[in-house]
């Protein structure tokens, strides 16, 4: 929308004050004064004046650094650049995807995925919703046990809390495959998974607090959005607020902790709540998921808000096909970094062939990429090119 808007907006130093000595009453005034600024530039919770974009940055080397990272990622001639070389096909398998919630699209769409890459690997899969509950996905992962299918991919949430179901599963020899179960990507011991399929949380978290820098020249008032009940999502906000904290023209006005599976009822009262203490101050809003401004748009439509913004929304996942259609027409959300959710469906299926074939795991991990109107050219998901054709090399398909 207006990205290109701070890019060409020159950067100016702040002017050095004239050398000179000055008297008892202008060295306490001056004092003062610093203390006022340096109260003003703490970051966290801050109900500090209205950030703008208008005049020099707020902090020019680190809003720099996130005008390169940003551009770098929203690049879409990204050659594929997975594996090349695995184990042929393994056939008659049969997979239990085991999702958090269905009603969250990344989990939705990364279960699409599999089914797609199982249906040209020739394999079966079964998914069952556990309900976005501690108590469903225990079921939930209980009953795919019991079905003693070839693997089992656990969805969305965190493998911890399914620490009895998956002993069993170990103990009947089927794999376990993490799509953002575990902070990580790639295999890991407590809790044991083959593997976890996900981009890197970092790397996710940086550019999505760099994307706010760099838009808002480095001027902003932030509410972010998070689920704390899962360590993927919480390790990610707390990353974003690291990032944020680079930039000292950049506040954190309220960190929302609104479980997923409550976003649909909790998140419009609680727009509702910021924007009547934040008003005006609040220019720049960050997500772990995209739901949330699903969830968030009729709240800002009541309160007379344009879906163009202030606030401007990013959502640091998952890059579902509402969220790109918010995007493209401006209506509550400007960006987005996705999950290519659909090649990472397909990256399960391969890792459950080499795990099946007594191979290691791949250890490949999908670059990050950010979507806006500028770019997205009418798409509704991020799928970058050449993964289908790389796997199916490797599987003889």
């Amino acid at each position: 929308m207006h990205r290109n808007r701070n890019r060409n907006r020159s950067r100016s130093r702040s002017r050095k004050a004239a050398p000179g000595a000055l008297g008892p009453r202008s060295a306490a005034t001056a004092l003062l004064v610093a203390a006022a600024v340096l109260a003003g530039c703490e970051r966290g919770l801050s109900n500090g004046p209205e950030a703008s974009p208008s005049g020099p940055s707020g902090c020019p080397e680190a809003h720099a650094r996130a005008e390169a990272a940003v551009a770098s990622a929203e690049r879409t001639d990204i050659p594929w650049n997975g594996p090349t070389t695995g184990p042929r096909a393994v056939s008659r398998k049969t997979i239990v995807y085991v999702a958090q919630t269905m009603t969250n699209p990344g989990v939705a769409g990364a279960a699409d995925g599999v089914q797609e890459a199982a249906r040209v690997i020739g394999w079966r899969v079964r998914v069952i919703d556990g309900g976005g509950t501690p108590a469903g996905t225990q079921a939930a992962m209980s009953q795919a046990v019991a079905l003693k299918p070839s693997g089992i991919v656990i969805g969305g949430f965190d493998a911890g809390a399914t620490s009895q179901q998956a002993a069993r599963a170990h103990a009947a020899h089927i794999p376990l495959i993490g799509w953002h179960a575990v902070a990580a990507p790639g295999p890991s011991r407590r809790p044991e998974l083959f593997t976890n399929v996900t981009t890197e949380v970092g790397d996710v978290a940086a550019v999505s607090a760099q994307w706010v820098i760099a838009r808002s020249n480095g001027r902003a008032g932030v509410v972010l959005f998070t689920d704390a009940s899962i360590p993927f999502a919480r390790k990610k906000s707390d990353l974003i607020r690291k990032e944020l904290a680079t930039c000292r023209g950049v506040r954190l006005l309220a960190y929302e902790n609104i479980p997923i599976p409550d976003a649909s009822t909790r998140t419009p009262q609680e727009i509702s709540s910021l924007l009547s203490r934040f008003s005006r101050r609040w220019t720049y809003s960050v997500a772990i998921n995209d739901l949330y401004f699903a969830d968030a748009a009729p709240a800002f439509r009541a309160a007379g808000r344009e879906g163009s913004g202030p606030p401007y929304n990013i959502g640091a996942g998952d890059g579902d096909p509402s969220a790109f259609e918010r995007i493209d027409n401006r209506q509550y959300q400007a960006a987005t970094v996705p999950e290519p959710l659909s090649l990472q469906g397909w990256q399960i299926v391969d890792e459950f062939n080499r795990a099946f074939s007594g191979r290691p795991a791949s250890g490949y991990v999908a670059p990050i990429h950010v979507t806006t109107a500028d770019n997205s050219h009418g798409a509704t998901t991020w799928d970058p090119s050449g993964y289908q054709e790389g796997y199916r090399r490797i599987w003889g398909r």
